[in-house]
């Protein structure tokens, strides 16, 4: 970066200082992650000159051939990473994603039917404060309070909600639900009531394309994702169709007259319906990603996201922490700081200065507010990517049970700053 330092050494000084944060401090945040040199790379490079809206070969603009074929690449290796029929890889990012499919299937007031935001769910998914929950008709279902099922979904329940809104789409995935979804289950319930269903695997797409999370390409009508997170790629989004089909809406090619594929309409819902020009320098670092996602390496790091997060998980266990559903299928963890008389927010800030960065998080039937929360959510990605293992992490849960018991002791506060430092340095992030 020796330009920026010469061009705009304002700017290259709070660069480097969020460097030395990310590499001197441990990243919990379920939702971030490290990419590799060479997407950095790729994001960074001329790329971001072409202006390329259209698709590959029906642009609007000339002088595309290239990025034409860096587009086309990275299509080709998401369709095989996810065994897929049709992708587009150009939205910005999962909300973008998101609102193209809302564009694509729905009309102002129509039904939805997707998991409570307090409890796991997303705010695409129809919060009221979010365009999902103000331009459309969204209704929720949710997790058990308690009984075996506590924390997760009960499916009949599930099933007999749908049938009660009949909502028009069914959405699965979650920013906070540490459990696998039973996508057959789903479908058959979107069936019943003439859903369409579609799953935003935002989180767990790497986690899916390596195998260690059930696949709902199979099952949902429609799928969409980030491609940052546990797909450790550059922020940004992308929509999927495991084989596609005519749309149910009777929506015909104009001078032919043929019905259009679903594909059709959520490529004309990404442009020109919700994006101007796609962002080519940010495509190209998805095909980097997809590319380093389809090597035997990255199997390996999903399989330890989730053991790390076991390993997690039984720990904070061992020390009587409350778990949402009591553990873990994927790469996150939920905790419920209830029984250690601290709310989400002071924990986050106490951990911060501790240089573990986490985020609090409503847990289901929370009585503070989102801003306050009862809980923190904790996720595993971002230092498996640095090399950590499960029983680092499980060194992770004793500091932060120290931090936590000891919320205003600053000698602790420092002391376990020490011990992160020296735990960071053994596994640098970015080596010169």
């Amino acid at each position: 970066m020796s330009e920026l330092s010469k061009a705009d050494p304002e700017l290259f000084e709070m660069v480097q200082k969020e460097l030395a944060r990310q590499n001197d401090g441990v990243e919990l945040i379920a939702s971030e992650n490290f990419v590799s040199r060479a997407v950095m790379e790729a994001q960074g490079s001329i790329l971001t000159n072409k202006y390329a809206e259209g698709l590959p070969g029906k642009r609007y603009y000339g002088g595309c051939g290239f990025v034409d074929e860096a587009e086309d690449l990275a299509r080709d290796r998401a369709k095989k990473l996810y065994g897929c029929e049709w992708v587009n890889v150009q939205p910005h990012s999962g909300a973008s994603a998101n609102a193209a499919v809302y564009l694509a299937v729905l009309k102002p007031g129509d039904t939805l039917l997707g998991l409570d935001l307090s409890h796991g769910g997303h705010l695409t998914h129809g919060s009221p404060v979010n365009f999902s929950g103000i331009l459309y008709n969204a209704q929720f279902y949710g997790v058990e309070k308690s009984g075996p099922l506590a924390g997760r979904i009960d499916m009949d329940k599930l099933a007999e909600r749908a049938r009660e809104v009949r909502p028009k789409l069914i959405s699965i995935g979650a920013s906070a639900y540490v459990r696998d979804f039973d996508y057959q289950r789903f479908r058959a319930i979107a069936d019943e009531v003439g859903a369409l269903l579609w799953m935003d695997m935002a989180h767990t797409a790497g986690l899916i394309a390596s195998g260690e999370l059930n696949d709902p390409m199979p099952h949902c009508h429609i799928v969409t994702t980030t491609t940052h997170k546990t797909l450790r790629g550059p922020r940004g989004g992308m929509i999927l169709i495991g084989k596609d089909f005519d749309n149910p809406f009777g929506k015909v090619a104009a001078k032919s007259g043929r019905v259009k594929k679903m594909s059709e309409l959520l490529d004309s819902a990404v442009f020109p319906g919700t994006q101007g020009g796609p962002l080519m320098h940010v495509i190209a670092a998805k095909a980097v990603a997809f590319g380093e996602a389809l090597k035997p390496e990255f199997a390996a790091y999903a399989k330890q996201v989730r053991a790390n997060a076991k390993a997690m998980a039984d720990a904070f266990i061992a020390k009587d922490y409350n778990l949402v559903s009591n553990g873990t299928d994927n790469h996150l963890v939920l905790i419920d700081l209830r029984n250690k008389g601290i709310s989400g927010k002071k924990a986050e800030r106490i951990l911060g200065e501790a240089d573990i960065t986490t985020n609090k998080n409503m847990v289901p039937f929370d009585d503070r507010s989102p801003m306050v929360t009862s809980g923190i959510r904790l996720g595993t990605p971002a230092m498996t990517t640095r090399g950590l293992k499960e029983e680092d992490f499980v060194a992770l849960v004793d500091l932060i049970d120290r931090v936590i018991c000891n919320p205003d002791d600053e000698g602790i506060s420092a002391e376990v700053r020490g011990e992160v430092q020296a735990l960071c340095q053994r596994f640098p992030l970015y080596e010169n």
